[in-house]
């Protein structure tokens, strides 16, 4: 299994990735992602 770890921006913001090869998908930090939503500075705080 080939993945790629990348970091992309939502709203300014960084947000995990990883890029799946089998199923073709990315797979995003969902911590991350409510951090930016509710406008928090560090993941550990959401």
């Amino acid at each position: 299994m080939s993945e790629k770890i990348s970091i992309r921006f939502f709203d300014d913001r960084e947000v995990r990735a990883v890029w799946d090869d089998e199923l073709a998908k990315w797979w995003f930090s969902v911590l991350d992602i409510i951090a930016v939503l509710t406008n928090q500075d560090d993941y550990t705080k959401t």
